[in-house]
């Protein structure tokens, strides 16, 4: 049995999931993203990939839990900052940087991006890519 299949696995992205991450580093290849961060999953760091090789950078784990830390490292960087996380820590992640609009993504959303526009009042701008 192939290990992405045993419970409790981290699972490899699938083939789909391999072309919107190289379709995600197209995409943000010219955003100048300075910082990446990603939860400890493979999937978000396998996602978070493509980009941090062609940025020549490398993404930090990070504990998506930990909103006032991620704040911190956001406010930290010197330029754009890319956030791979999942559905349920996604949302926190925008409040947590002042975003009042309440998010939701579901399950199978897997080609959701959101860009914070910091300010006094952050503005959040939904996207998706593919």
């Amino acid at each position: 049995m192939e290990a992405a299949k045993v419970a409790g696995a981290d699972p490899e992205l699938s083939q789909a999931g391999l072309a919107r991450a190289n379709a995600l580093a197209m995409l943000l290849k010219d955003a100048k993203i300075t910082a990446i961060l990603t939860t400890k999953f493979r999937r978000t760091r396998d996602t978070a990939q493509p980009l941090a090789k062609a940025a020549g950078i490398s993404a930090v784990v990070i504990d998506p839990m930990d909103a006032a830390g991620l704040v911190d490292k956001v406010k930290a960087a010197a330029g754009n900052v890319l956030i791979v996380g999942h559905t349920n820590t996604v949302p926190d992640a925008i409040k947590a940087l002042g975003v009042t609009e309440p998010v939701t993504i579901g399950d199978d959303e897997f080609d959701n991006l959101f860009v914070v526009i910091r300010g006094a009042k952050p503005t959040l701008l939904r996207l998706h890519y593919r």
